[in-house]
């Protein structure tokens, strides 16, 4: 066990326990969990700080305003409902359409129907804390349905892939984007099954595919190579990513953004403890690159200074 660890290390890979104490820790204070754990602290600081999100269209944080769904969703054929402090894709309701035939009743993503009442128990046990970190009372959020960029057609099933980048001391250092599968039912959480393809930092483009902590190269579901996708507006999502160390306040970051087709990349959430399949993806040791931060941070660069030099420094080899 001992030898695995050491030549793990030797390789640059970042352990769980080694980043939980040097890390997390040491630069993620307490007091500022609220700011990435609460989906809509995170969402006014996003907005506040000039950052694109989903647009809001409610909260309801009592159970006495569930009977208020119907309202906040007017006419609307598409949204997503999801719990204010969930984590791994737990409790979110993803509603694509309208059925045409029974009244009152919505299309999930994966194709199945809910009645109106169903959706209003589903928003009951998000607010009783069904799905919170805690499991103390929750709210739940009802807001704009992405829909994803057609760069990750054929690398999606179902649902909307999205893109994780992790920041150290506000510098971008790895990122991958999680795509839907059969499995993770249409959810980009790789805890459930969803693909990891790691990217270039320096280009935006895929590289290595990760799928129950196994190497890929397909797709599971479509049979697409994973690698090779070039990925839109990457200048602005490693900008965006930097800029969460000035929102957050958090030196250890994990950013979440979404490509939608019409508004561009969007921040969805922030996270305190992002995980470490993502060395997996990129075929590469989050250890290495945080060594080399610390030799060149620079406590004056901003968000798009630090994104140029993460592009700069972690360009895959090549």
């Amino acid at each position: 066990m001992f030898e695995t660890a050491r030549k793990l290390r030797g390789l640059g890979v970042l352990g769980l326990n080694e980043r939980n104490a040097d890390f997390i820790m040491r630069l993620n204070p307490r007091r500022l969990y609220p700011r990435v754990d609460d989906k809509a602290l995170t969402k006014k600081l996003a907005l506040e700080a000039g950052m694109a999100v989903p647009d809001l269209y409610g909260i309801i944080a009592h159970q006495g305003e569930v009977r208020d769904f119907g309202r906040i969703v007017g006419d609307r054929n598409s949204f997503v409902i999801k719990p204010a402090r969930g984590s791994g894709g737990d409790g979110i309701l993803v509603v694509t359409g309208r059925s045409q035939r029974k009244r009152n009743c919505f299309r999930l993503s994966n194709g199945m129907l809910i009645s109106d009442g169903e959706i209003q128990h589903h928003i009951s046990n998000i607010v009783g804390g069904q799905y919170s970190l805690s499991g103390n009372r929750d709210k739940a959020l009802i807001e704009y349905c992405v829909h994803f960029d057609p760069t990750f057609a054929e690398v999606s099933y179902q649902g909307v892939p999205d893109i994780r980048v992790v920041v150290y001391r506000g510098y971008p250092m790895m990122a991958m984007v999680r795509l839907p599968t059969r499995a993770s039912d249409g959810k980009a959480n790789l805890h459930q099954g969803a693909v990891g393809a790691g990217v270039d930092l320096g280009t935006g483009e895929t590289l290595t595919g990760v799928h129950d902590n196994h190497v890929v190269e397909e797709h599971p579901d479509t049979g697409a190579l994973v690698a090779g996708l070039e990925i839109p507006q990457w200048d602005f999502i490693l900008e965006s990513s930097a800029r969460g160390y000035e929102v957050t306040g958090l030196g250890y970051l994990g950013v979440d953004m979404v490509i939608d087709r019409d508004r561009g990349p969007l921040i969805l959430e922030m996270n305190a403890r992002p995980g470490l399949n993502i060395q997996i993806a990129n075929g590469a040791g989050l250890a290495d690159r945080i060594a080399r931060i610390d030799e060149i941070y620079d406590a004056e660069a901003g968000p798009l200074q630090r994104a140029a030099v993460a592009r700069r420094e972690f360009s895959a080899p090549g």
